[in-house]
């Protein structure tokens, strides 16, 4: 699946289930919250912060999910192509960091 045809089915799904989006404001809080989701999960299982209980069925693949949903959201709703954003964002990142990790001592 393209991040086009992504885009696509999430907009294809609110507008028939979801019924409308959420406003920008609550995306952006929900957003922070999945990220808050794939944080947890990342201390528990690769950092030094034991589980609870409650964090069993907790899966990253999911959550990180999540999190791509509610930024495809914001960006339909804000009428971002994120396809083409990416693409350029990889062509910023190219340009201004060809040799910046390659020469950085502390990478090596």
């Amino acid at each position: 699946m393209t991040i086009l045809e992504a885009q696509q089915k999430v907009d294809h799904w609110i507008k028939t289930l979801g019924v409308r989006y959420f406003s920008e404001l609550t995306n952006m809080a929900i957003l922070s919250e999945e990220v808050g989701e794939v944080a947890r999960i990342i201390s528990r299982k690769y950092g030094e912060q034991s589980s609870k209980k409650s964090d069993e069925k907790a899966e990253l693949k999911d959550e990180l999910a999540d999190v791509l949903w509610v930024l495809i959201c914001l960006a339909n709703q804000t009428g971002i192509d994120l396809e083409e954003a990416f693409k350029q964002n990889i062509e910023k990142k190219t340009l201004r960091d060809s040799t910046r990790h390659k020469n950085n001592k502390k990478l090596k």
